[in-house]
């Protein structure tokens, strides 16, 4: 074991119990670091309790009504079908309720102390938690972030996880991650879903093949995708875009803020941006060198995987002897709509923006799966190449398991690789994945 700084209560004090936090806690301590960290909801954060762990639950939920339609073609006699929500969701709390356990035994069998309650900081190296007060040599916040509400007429997806029933008609507001995978979980488990956005087309900022893409998938799942800039809701009525649409429940997915308020960060001198993320380099650190920031409270890329690589390089270098930037590139991503969206590296237009002049490669087909339930759905795999050195600047896919190919072929683009290398890479026939390779 090593040892560090003995003047302090402990050497690392972590406020926030979601993915980065624990995972700093967890690496400090076994670097040999004496950790506190604390939670004043439930272990896991956002993450395993209200985000991407019992989203992708109902996500799975909701693809049946998918199979159900596709067995027929295939052989298959399907009586009558109903879904019980109730039953769905109670399942779904169990199986939270084990991972945010599993998280805080980690964290005890990791040697930290693991402490219930809101913490603030006092002075830089204070902290106050249900009633102590206890003094560390660097301090870690990893708070996550809250969603925001336009009134207290709608519902975020924190409150979509705990409903009692599913409503029968459902209004979503927005177009990124969260409208569109909960756009189609209500719609694949029966309720007639209207989505709101004020673009086009959803998921600004992807590719426009993938937003397009997803957008006509929103239509084809039965969601009433509608384009508007203004909108009010009285009750149960809607109003947008000279529409009257009639509501059982109004849902905002319109982002996330920094969840940093009435830590005591200001008063000891970290520094916030303008939406309350605080201000951090590429090791994390804050303005003060002795408190770090790590996940979404930084306001630099709000996704889970980010967060835990934060958190592990702050550990690594404050305790592990490895000092660890983290750069915020060639991240792979997707979004869980049905079928699904995917992608790491550059859209066309961003590579095009950066001075490349690029080839692209784009495939459109149906997948054999739906060759014979005559299912009207295509997979999209687009490439973004730079004609100069034929690197592959970036990965598109818009399909049924497009998400776990994009992961695979992450390692290859993360590596360098260019489009000669997928060529002379043999393909998995017959399978979607083998398009990458194909591409001419």
């Amino acid at each position: 074991m090593l040892a560090f700084m003995t003047r302090f209560d402990v050497d690392l004090f972590v406020i926030g119990g979601g993915s980065g936090g624990v995972r700093a806690g967890r690496v400090a301590a076994e670097h040999g670091a004496r950790v506190a960290i604390a939670e004043e909801d439930r272990w896991g954060g956002t993450c395993v309790i209200r985000g991407c762990v019992p989203k992708k639950l109902l996500v799975y939920a909701s693809e049946v009504a998918r199979t159900l339609e596709d067995a027929r073609g295939n052989g298959w006699t399907i009586g009558e079908t109903s879904h019980d929500w109730a039953a769905l969701i109670a399942a779904k709390d169990r199986e939270i309720t084990r991972l945010s356990t599993a998280y805080r035994t980690r964290l005890e069998k990791a040697g930290c102390e693991v402490i219930d309650g809101r913490a603030r900081l006092v002075d830089p190296h204070t902290i106050e938690v249900s009633g102590r007060r206890i003094t560390a040599a660097h301090v870690l916040i990893a708070t996550g972030g809250r969603a925001r509400r336009p009134s207290e007429a709608w519902i975020t997806s924190d409150e979509a996880f705990h409903l009692p029933a599913l409503p029968k008609r459902i209004g979503v507001l927005g177009g990124g991650y969260i409208a569109v995978e909960f756009a189609h979980i209500f719609a694949g488990l029966g309720a007639a879903v209207t989505l709101v956005h004020r673009d086009k087309l959803v998921l600004r900022g992807f590719d426009p093949d993938v937003r397009e893409a997803v957008t006509k998938g929103l239509t084809a799942a039965g969601v009433d995708v509608v384009h508007c800039t203004e909108l009010s809701l009285h009750g149960r009525e809607m109003r947008a875009a000279g529409r009257s649409i009639e509501v059982d429940l109004a849902m905002a997915a319109i982002g996330r803020d920094p969840s940093t308020r009435e830590l005591g960060l200001e008063e000891v001198g970290v520094v916030l941006d303008a939406r309350g993320a605080i201000t951090v380099d590429e090791y994390s650190k804050t303005s003060v060198p002795h408190i770090h920031a790590v996940g979404d409270c930084t306001g630099r890329v709000a996704l889970t995987p980010i967060a835990i690589r934060e958190g592990h390089a702050v550990a690594d270098t404050l305790f592990g002897g490895r000092p660890t930037p983290v750069h915020h590139h060639l991240i792979p991503t997707a979004v869980f709509a049905q079928p699904a969206a995917s992608c790491i590296g550059m859209t066309e237009p961003a590579a095009v923006a950066a001075g490349h002049d690029v080839r692209i490669y784009r495939a459109r087909f149906r997948p054999m799966r739906y060759a014979l339930s005559g299912r009207d759905e295509q997979v999209l795999i687009k490439l973004v190449v730079d004609r100069a050195s034929d690197k592959v600047l970036g990965l598109h896919i818009v399909g049924a398991d497009g998400p776990e190919i994009v992961q695979a072929a992450a390692i290859a683009i993360t590596m360098g690789a260019t489009k000669a290398d997928l060529d002379r890479t043999f393909a998995l026939h017959p399978t979607t994945a083998e398009e990458l390779v194909l591409l001419r």
